[in-house]
C-alpha cells in the first residue's frame, strides 16, 4: 500500500510540495476560500431597480394623464362656438348654451346667468390654460 499523505499537505507525483507556487492558500490556518453569495446582491438591485422603474412609470402616467387633459379641454375651447378672435392673454368664459354646444365669451360669470363651465386664456403657443395659474383643468 502506498504511503498515505495527509490531506493538508500539497503533494503532486509531477511536482512534489508545491504549496509556495499555488495562487491559493494550502495550509489548514488558511481562510477559507468561499464563494460569494450574489443572490442577496441581485435581489437588492433588482428591489431597488423596479422601485424606481414604478416611480418613473407613475410620474410618466400623471404626466400622460395631465396632457390628455389639456388635450381635450383644448379641443373642447376651439370647437366652442365664438364670434371673435381671442387675444392672447385676455381671460374668456366657457358656457354651456342651452342647445348643449358650447361658447367662449368675455362676459364673466358673475355678470349674467347662463351655465358657466371655466375660464380659460389663450397663451402665446395658442394653448388654452386655466385663467387661475394655481388651478388645474378641471
Amino acid at each position: 500500500m502506498k504511503n498515505k499523505i495527509p490531506d493538508n499537505v500539497v503533494f503532486s507525483e509531477e511536482n512534489g510540495y508545491n504549496a509556495s507556487v499555488l495562487p491559493y492558500a494550502t495550509n489548514v490556518g488558511a481562510p477559507a476560500i468561499s464563494i460569494d453569495n450574489v443572490v442577496n446582491w441581485k435581489k437588492v438591485g433588482i428591489t431597488n431597480v423596479n422601485k424606481e422603474l414604478a416611480s418613473k412609470f407613475k410620474e410618466l402616467k400623471a404626466e400622460y394623464e395631465k396632457l390628455m387633459q389639456e388635450y381635450e379641454w383644448n379641443e373642447i375651447l376651439y370647437n366652442a362656438k365664438y364670434s371673435f378672435e381671442p387675444i392672447i392673454g385676455e381671460v374668456y368664459h366657457l358656457y354651456l348654451a342651452k342647445d348643449g354646444s358650447n361658447f367662449l365669451s368675455l362676459i364673466r360669470s358673475d355678470q349674467w346667468d347662463k351655465e358657466h363651465i371655466g375660464s380659460f386664456k389663450l397663451n402665446s403657443n395658442k394653448k388654452w390654460i386655466p385663467a387661475d395659474e394655481n388651478e388645474a383643468f378641471f
